[in-house]
């Protein structure tokens, strides 16, 4: 997921699990969350498990010379649609992936620009028999 969002978004930071954000870097940044797998579906023959893993991410900017902050949130946002979008199996490690809809707000810190971020989630939908692996 991971190099799907860095290739999407050029420009930003992308980062696994980050604790919490001491900054918004000028070209944005990109928080990707392990999530929950939650409860799989069980076939016993063969034995295979299915997931629906909802996997949050997190995006934070500010605005830009020519676009405001919400324009590039939103340009971002579109960006990592896109990417989904051309790749619905993360190159065959899926057999689905979708993006939910995004809530978004903006970002007030005394003494700093103010920002815009969006909380989303990706929908992996996958089978394995190996819920380790």
């Amino acid at each position: 997921m991971k190099s799907l969002v860095a290739a999407a978004l050029p420009g930003a930071e992308v980062k696994r699990n980050l604790a919490k954000a001491e900054r918004i870097p000028p070209g944005g940044l990109v928080v990707i969350r392990d999530g929950d797998p939650g409860e799989p579906e069980v076939s016993l023959s063969p034995l295979t498990y299915l997931y629906s893993h909802r996997i949050p991410l997190e995006i934070a900017a500010y605005e830009r010379a020519t676009l405001s902050r919400e324009q590039v949130v939103d340009a971002m946002l579109g960006a990592i649609g896109a990417a989904v979008m051309a790749n619905r199996t993360l190159g065959g490690l899926c057999d689905w992936i979708e993006a939910e809809a995004p809530v978004t707000d903006d970002i007030e810190a005394l003494g700093a620009l103010p920002g815009r971020f969006a909380d989303l989630a990706i929908l992996a939908v996958y089978a394995t028999t190996d819920p380790l692996n």
